[in-house]
Parts: C-alpha cells; sequence; structure tokens
C-alpha cells in the first residue's frame, strides 16, 4: 500500500457531548506516520500509533486496505486481537457478507478501506479520526477516538455520510467494533447486570461459555452466527439492563469496561470469530428498536457515543482486571461530565418523599421538617412531587407546574422562605417531558408537541408525552423551569420521567426508532439550554429510581437517583453496586432513618448513602434527641469525607453484591485512605474477611467513620495478606463504614 494520508478530514467534535463554557484552546492536528508491520514475505501490513502516557491503541491497516483495531490497552499489549473491522454498516441494500444476526461481518464494513486519518490535540483531550470508504455504494465512514491524557479509556463514535449516488436506507451503524486481546474466547468472563424498578444493577458475572458455546469455529472454516446481545427499549435506557458492561481475561488481568452513552435505545454485543472474541457497541438498530434512518446523496448520521476503559494484564497503579478498569472509566466519567460547582460542593440533600410525605407535602407537614432536615446539616431541601396539586389525584393532571393553593394557603413562597432561612437550597420536584392526560396543557399545545404513532398522540399510564423537536414544547418547559427559578428561587430540581413511550414517534421520521433519537438528542439540548441560562441549578436525574442512568445524562446532570427502594434491608446492594455505573459523587443513595428504628438500624439506613452523594430522608422531627444527634453524626461524618469521595476509585473487597449476599462492602479509595462500607443483613453474630490487596503488605490505621456511638466491630488487619477481618458482635443487620489508612515505616506505633 501506499504510505501517507490521502486527504486531510474536516475538522470535528464530539456528539453528545455537554456545553462548556467557552475556552481557548490550541487545537494541534497532525498527520499520523504509519508504520510498517512485516507479516511474512509476500504480506506487509501498515499501522497507525496513537494514544498518550496512559493509553496506547493501534489501528492496523491490512494488505487489501481493511482496517481494524490491533491494540487497545493500558501497557502489555498482550496477544493479537480478532480482526474485527473497526466499522460495521448495516445497510438495507447490501446485508451482511455472512447471515447470522450480529453486527460483524457486514457487507460495507467487510469492504470498508483505508482513506486517511487526524488527529487533534484539544486541552486534556486527545482526538483521532480516520476515514475508511466503501468504493462501491459511495459510503464514507469516519471513526473517532477521543482520549483524556492520563486515562486509560476512549470515547468513540462513528459518522457516515454518502458520497455515493443512490439513497442508503441505514439499519445499524456500530460506534464501536473491536477484537478483544486474549488468546482465545474460552476463558473469558462478561460481567453485565440486570435492572429494574426496585432493584437496579444487579451484576453478575459469568464465563462467556455459559453464554456461548465452543463451536469448534476453525474445524469448520467460518465465523459463528451467534453472540450475546444485550438491549434496551424505548426511552427507560436502564429499565431492564444496563449498557455497561465488561469483558475479562482472568489469566492474564486485562479487561475492558464499557458504556454506551445515550439516553434512548442501544445494543452491546459479545461474539466468536475464528480468531477470538470481539465486542460491538450500537446505539438503536433496525432489528431491536424499529430503527432506520435514509441518507440521501450528500446528508450523513452520526451514531451515538459508547466509551471503553482497559485494564492491562500489568497493574497500574494499584488495580487490574475489572478493578482497573472501573478505576480507569471512572476517571474517564470525570473528564466527561459537565463542570458545575456541585462536583466540587457535594452538598447533602433532605428530600421529603421518601417513607416521609410520599407525595402529600403540605405548609404544615414541611416546615417543622425544613427545620428538622437544617438542624441536621442538610444543604439542599427537596420537596417531592404533589406540590401543584390541589384534588388529591394528580397523577394525569400534570403539566402546568403551578403551586398548588390548597396545599399551601399563604403560597408556597413561604416554605421556600424557610428553606432559604434556615441556610439550604429550595429544590422542587418535577416531570418536565410529560403532560397529563387531564392536563390543561393538553390542549394548549399543537398536537405536533407530543410523540405520536399514525396520527394518534402516544398514551403511556395517562400521560402523553412530550416532543422536544417541537418548539412549542421546548417554550413551554423553558416557560416553567425560568419561572421557578428566577420567581421563587429554585435552586435545584429533581427530574423524575416515570413513562417509557415505547419505540418512538414517527412524526417527521424515517421510522420510529428515528424519531425517538431525534427526540432524545433535543431532551439533551433542552437540559443543556437550562444549565447554560442558569449555570448554578442542580439537577438530579430520576427515572422511576434509576431507569435512566446513562452517561449521556449524567454528563450534563450532577447527581443520580439510585432506587426507589424503600426497604432499606434490600437497598444496600444497590448502593454497592452503583459505583461501576455512575460516579460516587453522583450516586445518591436513599438514608431514610426513621423514628420507630433501633440504633443500628437507623445507622445502617444512614451508611447506606454515605459513600455517595448523602440523599437524606425520614421523620426527623418526631425523632428522639439521640436519633437525631445518630443524623447530626452521621451528616458531620459525610462531610468531612466527601472531598476524598469526589476523586475516589471504586473497589468491592467482596467482589460485585449479590442481591441476597449476608455481607456486602463497598470501597472507595484515594492515595491517602480507602473508605470501606461494609453492610451484615445476618441476624447472628458473623464474621468475614476483606480482601483489600492493594494495602497487602503495609501497616494501617483503620478508623470507624460512622457511627462511634455504637458498639465497636471486633477487627484485624492480616498485614501480610491485606485483609481486614471483621465481626459484627451484634445480633441484627448492622453497617459500619471505616477509613483504612497506611502508616509510614517511621511512624511510632
Amino acid at each position: 500500500m501506499t504510505p501517507g494520508l490521502a486527504r486531510r478530514p474536516r475538522p470535528f467534535s464530539s456528539p453528545g457531548s455537554p456545553s462548556r463554557p467557552a475556552r481557548r484552546h490550541d487545537l494541534r492536528r497532525t498527520r499520523l506516520d504509519r508504520q510498517e508491520t512485516q507479516l511474512n514475505s509476500r504480506h506487509t501490513e501498515t499501522s497507525l500509533v496513537w494514544g498518550h502516557s496512559a493509553l496506547r491503541v493501534v489501528i492496523a491497516i491490512s494488505p487489501e486496505g481493511v482496517v481494524s483495531i490491533r491494540e487497545l490497552g493500558a501497557g502489555d499489549p498482550g496477544p493479537r486481537p480478532p480482526a474485527q473491522p473497526l466499522v460495521e454498516v448495516l445497510l438495507a441494500g447490501q446485508g451482511r457478507a455472512r447471515a447470522s444476526h450480529r453486527f460483524s461481518d457486514t457487507a460495507v464494513g467487510r469492504r470498508f478501506t483505508y482513506v486517511g486519518a487526524e488527529q487533534v490535540r484539544d486541552g486534556q483531550w486527545h482526538e483521532l479520526r480516520v476515514t475508511l470508504r466503501d468504493e462501491q455504494t459511495g459510503l464514507e465512514a469516519h471513526a473517532h477516538l477521543r482520549s483524556a491524557e492520563g486515562v486509560p479509556a476512549v470515547r468513540s463514535w462513528t459518522t457516515i455520510a454518502n458520497r455515493g449516488t443512490a439513497e442508503a436506507v441505514v439499519l445499524g451503524v456500530t460506534s464501536f467494533a473491536a477484537g478483544f486481546p486474549a488468546g482465545s474466547a474460552g476463558g473469558l468472563q462478561v460481567v453485565r447486570a440486570d435492572s429494574e424498578w426496585l432493584g437496579e444493577s444487579r451484576w453478575r458475572v459469568r464465563p462467556l461459555r455459559e453464554e456461548m458455546a465452543d463451536l469448534n469455529l476453525p474445524l469448520h472454516g467460518q465465523d459463528g452466527r451467534g453472540r450475546l446481545a444485550v438491549t434496551s427499549t424505548g426511552t427507560w435506557s436502564t429499565g431492564q439492563h444496563l449498557p455497561t458492561a465488561a469483558l475479562l481475561d482472568p489469566g492474564s488481568g486485562r479487561a475492558w469496561l464499557w458504556q454506551v452513552e445515550h439516553n434512548g435505545p442501544w445494543r452491546w454485543e459479545v461474539g466468536e470469530r475464528r480468531d477470538g472474541a470481539y465486542v460491538a457497541l450500537l446505539g438503536p438498530t433496525d432489528i431491536d428498536h424499529q430503527w432506520h434512518t435514509v441518507l440521501a446523496p450528500g446528508e450523513s448520521f452520526t451514531t451515538v457515543p459508547a466509551s471503553v476503559a482497559v485494564s492491562s494484564g500489568l497493574p497500574r497503579g494499584v488495580f487490574s482486571g475489572l478493578q482497573g478498569a472501573a478505576a480507569a472509566l471512572t476517571a474517564h466519567r470525570r473528564a466527561l461530565v459537565r463542570p458545575h460547582t456541585d462536583r466540587a460542593r457535594l452538598p447533602v440533600v433532605f428530600n421529603d418523599y421518601m417513607n416521609t410525605l410520599m407525595g402529600d407535602p403540605t405548609t404544615a407537614k414541611l416546615i417543622p421538617l425544613i427545620d428538622a432536615a437544617a438542624e441536621a446539616g442538610a444543604e439542599v431541601f427537596c420537596i417531592d412531587a404533589g406540590w401543584y396539586d390541589d384534588d388529591g389525584d394528580w397523577w394525569d393532571s400534570v403539566g402546568e407546574w403551578q403551586p398548588s393553593q390548597t396545599r399551601f394557603p399563604r403560597g408556597i413562597e413561604e416554605v421556600l422562605s424557610r428553606v432559604r432561612e434556615r441556610g439550604m437550597v429550595p429544590g422542587l420536584w418535577l416531570e418536565p417531558e410529560v403532560i397529563g392526560v387531564r392536563s390543561p396543557m393538553a390542549d394548549k399545545l399543537p398536537a405536533e408537541a407530543f410523540l405520536q404513532r399514525g396520527g394518534t398522540r402516544i398514551v403511556e399510564h395517562g400521560r402523553y408525552h412530550l416532543d422536544l423537536r417541537h418548539p412549542a414544547a421546548v417554550a413551554h418547559l423553558d416557560e416553567v423551569v425560568d419561572r421557578l427559578v428566577e420567581q421563587l428561587g429554585v435552586g435545584y430540581f429533581k427530574l423524575d420521567y416515570n413513562i417509557d413511550p415505547g419505540a418512538g414517534t414517527d412524526v417527521d421520521a424515517a421510522s420510529p426508532g428515528a424519531g425517538l433519537l431525534a427526540c432524545n438528542r433535543a431532551h439533551l439540548a433542552w437540559l443543556e439550554a437550562v444549565l447554560d441560562r442558569h449555570p448554578d441549578l442542580i439537577l438530579e436525574n430520576c427515572a422511576s429510581g434509576a431507569m435512566r442512568m446513562d452517561y449521556a445524562l449524567l454528563s450534563r446532570m450532577q447527581l443520580q437517583s439510585t432506587s426507589d427502594q424503600q426497604d432499606p434491608l434490600l437497598y444496600p446492594p444497590i448502593a454497592v453496586a452503583a459505583p461501576l455505573s455512575v460516579l460516587p459523587e453522583q450516586s445518591a443513595s436513599w438514608a431514610y432513618p426513621q423514628p420507630d428504628m433501633d440504633d443500628e438500624r437507623v445507622a445502617y439506613s444512614l451508611c447506606t448513602g454515605m459513600l455517595g452523594r448523602l440523599y437524606l430522608s425520614g421523620h426527623l422531627p418526631t425523632m428522639t434527641g439521640a436519633q437525631r444527634e445518630a443524623v447530626r453524626a452521621a451528616v458531620a461524618a459525610y462531610r468531612d469525607i466527601r472531598t476524598d469521595l469526589a476523586a475516589a476509585v471504586p473497589v468491592w473487597p467482596l467482589g460485585l453484591p449479590g442481591w441476597a449476599d449476608p455481607w456486602l462492602s463497598l470501597g472507595l479509595t484515594t492515595p491517602d485512605h480507602t473508605y470501606v462500607g461494609v453492610w451484615c443483613r445476618a441476624d447472628e453474630r458473623a464474621t468475614a474477611s476483606l480482601p483489600l490487596p492493594h494495602l497487602a503488605g503495609r501497616r494501617v490505621d483503620v478508623e470507624v467513620v460512622y457511627p462511634r456511638h455504637l458498639p465497636a466491630w471486633d477487627g484485624e488487619w492480616d498485614q501480610e495478606t491485606g485483609r481486614l477481618v471483621l465481626t459484627k458482635p451484634v445480633s441484627g443487620p448492622s453497617a459500619r463504614i471505616f477509613r483504612v489508612s497506611p502508616v509510614s515505616s517511621s511512624s511510632p506505633d
């Protein structure tokens, strides 16, 4: 092949990236050198090497011009991965090169050949664009890779452009596709999670062979047709399964941990080729989501982004394998999220809903709760559902978002003023994307402002769904938010989302799925505009708990509700699992102590919220003085450690939590400390051994962060093995938060 770049691609930017304040950057574009690798006496492969101090990416170009990722790692290059094409595109008029159910070996993907490449440096971000072309259809693909300096992770997306003379009906495009660097698929493990209302983030680690049998593909001389494909449907992006998953090679310690960053339908798949396993990440597709788009000559389409974090077989810092990849993805997420003052402050939130007012706020109920929350140390007070309701039956009448006169006889201003007087930021619950079928707004807004199918407005659970592509829908929501912020002084919104309208809308769209994708992107644009107008406004992401916990939304919004689970004994596995999907400082797990709880149960509930964003509720005014003091102590302890938590990476000393496990543990590690939360759900006295291998061989100091007023657990540190052995001496469920700190060799005993 002739070395060099065929042409310089146009400047590019990341899709769906949260808007940021204008900054001046030194944008440096350079052409990439291609290195020749002698494969044998007759064939020469060329390659592009790209990356930075923490990441190395090698793009291989075969003698025929086919492009694939030969290396994606944080150090140790590992075995040569399968030659999975860099981009897969499924066209109605082209299909797959060989019949299957997967997004590998599509006809266009197999024919794509290398055109050119360009790299850009934008502040902390390194960017690479590789251009491919299919001469038969005239389709051009731009594969984008973006990575933050010092972080072994990459964000990936694809833009395809029709440079041909005929329309192209597109049925699916990969955001990322690559072979995994393992000698074979036989020893690999897949990490994935199911999720549902009240039971979010239920992880499991299984051998890949439990999902895909060993078919002896080399004997047959053909790639397989099956795959492990996990998808979402509709707008609850995490309502069934999580878009975060991992592929592990336990023998070498290599791991890839990925997330599809979309607030709508997505698909990830792992499959086996003759030469090994591959990973493909996509947004909506025709076969899964009723999505297709039609590109006329000159038109283009950009996929949703996806990110992949890597961990090499050699420990990077102190972690490898899944823990190393989780640390990398945590750092990558911190680079992705929109700058906001909330990220540094991490204020304690009190919300009146869970196991407390349950959507029935009034002035009389709120005033004592506000006072008690302030005395406990809360910094935000959010009035949850019901503040707009006059008749007690509000579910299918929401949409105007005007404060109730019956619930607040002297106006809601009295209550919000009390919040400010007590030194807290006032917040309100809002479900902006829905209009109840009985709401006056259902008739005031035009029909085109709602999702439709076949000319009929979609109804789900007594609600219509706004189409934020329409200016009337956007104007309505802008009026609501601006009024509540500017007239009532609201500084915090809990944005809920309690319906899923299905496949999408066929208004102004080639397919329902294409309509939904456009609506998803319009929703993100609306959120960005809200924060541009009100940069200090804090937005909580909620969707019946965590039914929409994705980084399309979380790169823009400040915190995430992890569940609606009301049982304090069932909540810890959700809270412990959450940091694999969401940043610890965004992970808001309910802590709802109640007057009828004993001291251990109060502490147990409070511990659930402390290794994330402490998110309080509970009938504080009717608690005993000792109970209120326990809550104050928890808030004070949290405020003491929260700065550390915002820079920590998660570890799971007992492994990812099982839903019914008697012992659960989450660690958050910084260079100076490891904060370890431990929950024991066993009734009797019990003992657990917690591996902390990053501290093996070191003397440590173990102190209780919370609760300090209850009986101490028995503990012993095994310095040689790096294990913390804990015994719960009390009966019934119990929890503790510990701080484990290395002691320098020069420190006195």
